[in-house]
């Protein structure tokens, strides 16, 4: 019996290679898997404007929004210092023990209200700029 070459030892785990990705579909140049990709880049970017957060926003901390009597609290005192609607409230990822509420306002624009534990307004920083204000 004659020994197969040693190319052809090697062509065979690529022949199935390629029968597996034909057989699955192909490669990721399909106008599906681009949308997929183009969305899995900008979540893994932060996913500013994908997720409809400030541009600024760009750290890959989780901010959980408050529940409960915390979001009842955080809520009540914020609007009770910047009257308005609330857009959101959550944890404060980049201040760790602080809660945050967006408000916004009647003129149109928004404000983050920055709280302690204990509700009380600790900074404040219009949408759209990097540096919070002092509350005071």
């Amino acid at each position: 019996m004659r020994a197969l070459p040693r190319r052809a030892l090697l062509a065979a785990p690529v022949a199935v290679l390629a029968f597996a990705l034909v057989a699955c579909g192909g490669s990721d140049s399909s106008p599906d898997s681009s949308r997929a990709a183009a969305t899995q880049q900008e979540q893994s970017a932060g996913g500013a404007e994908a997720g409809g957060e400030a541009a600024g926003d760009t750290d890959d901390k989780p901010e959980p929004p408050l529940t409960g009597d915390i979001k009842t609290k955080a809520e009540a005192a914020a609007l009770a210092a910047y009257p308005g609607t609330v857009e959101k409230s959550e944890e404060d990822a980049e201040k760790p023990g602080m809660y945050a509420v967006e408000v916004k306002q009647a003129d149109g624009t928004s404000i983050e209200v920055y709280l302690d534990k204990s509700f009380k307004v600790t900074a404040t920083k219009k949408e759209g700029t990097e540096e919070a204000e002092d509350a005071g």
